[in-house]
């Protein structure tokens, strides 16, 4: 389960769950098989937003963070960035339906930098978005984030991580893998993600939280713009 894809190849993208018929099932599958709820409380609990945050969210799909953010902090400035025109109008309606301010850009992870240019953002975010891209997606994106971020920024992820137990790869490979393919999620099932935030430039890289899930462990991770 996943949202958008940070972009391939340009142009495409992996539609929310994976393919678009699903999208419609999206957030139902998330709540069903992440334990959504607990991950997410401890992603905006990590995250800490405050009223002079510019928060970007990075492959937001149906804004389901996003809402969470707002309703935590309303005074905060909150982006929304992702790929897939079917999710954000879903994140736009859903962010009206909550009654919070949102700005919507569409694009990819790999285009932050430039999206940005003139925001200034203090705290970058996404979940459930990097295990699902190739290996030189996921660096270009984390090297975006880090030039967007201002020095002392932070980035936070909420994303499956190292699969350290027999039933925690079992499941990983059951349903994760089963639906978004080997080649791009093995590396995350291996750990890869801290050593890719490093290398990106970022320091004080932690992983902060490890949550068994029906899918396998999610992890929560943080680092700091040097």
């Amino acid at each position: 389960m996943t949202t958008n894809n940070l972009g391939p190849k340009a142009g495409s993208f992996t539609p929310a769950a994976g393919v678009h018929w699903l999208t419609p099932w999206y957030d139902l599958g998330l709540a069903v098989l992440t334990r959504e709820r607990r991950w997410r409380d401890e992603l905006v609990a990590q995250i800490a937003p405050s009223s002079s945050d510019v928060i970007v969210d990075l492959g937001c799909g149906t804004g389901s963070l996003l809402v969470r953010l707002a309703a935590t902090e309303p005074r905060a400035e909150l982006i929304g960035i992702d790929p897939d025109p079917a999710v954000l109008d879903r994140a736009r309606r859903k962010i009206s339906r909550a009654g919070a301010a949102v700005q919507f850009i569409p694009g990819f992870g790999r285009e932050a930098a430039r999206l940005l240019q003139g925001r200034s953002p203090t705290k970058i975010v996404s979940s459930l978005v990097f295990h699902q891209v190739p290996m030189a997606e996921k660096s270009a994106a984390l090297g975006a984030a880090y030039s967007a971020l201002g020095p002392g920024g932070t980035l936070h992820i909420a994303d499956y991580g190292l699969q350290r137990t027999e039933l925690m790869r079992s499941l990983f490979r059951a349903t994760v893998q089963n639906l978004d393919g080997v080649e791009d999620t093995q590396p995350q099932a291996d750990g890869i993600l801290p050593e890719l935030m490093r290398s990106a430039g970022f320091v004080d890289v932690a992983e902060t939280r490890v949550i068994p899930t029906p899918t396998g462990s999610i992890s929560l991770f943080r680092g700091v713009r040097g």
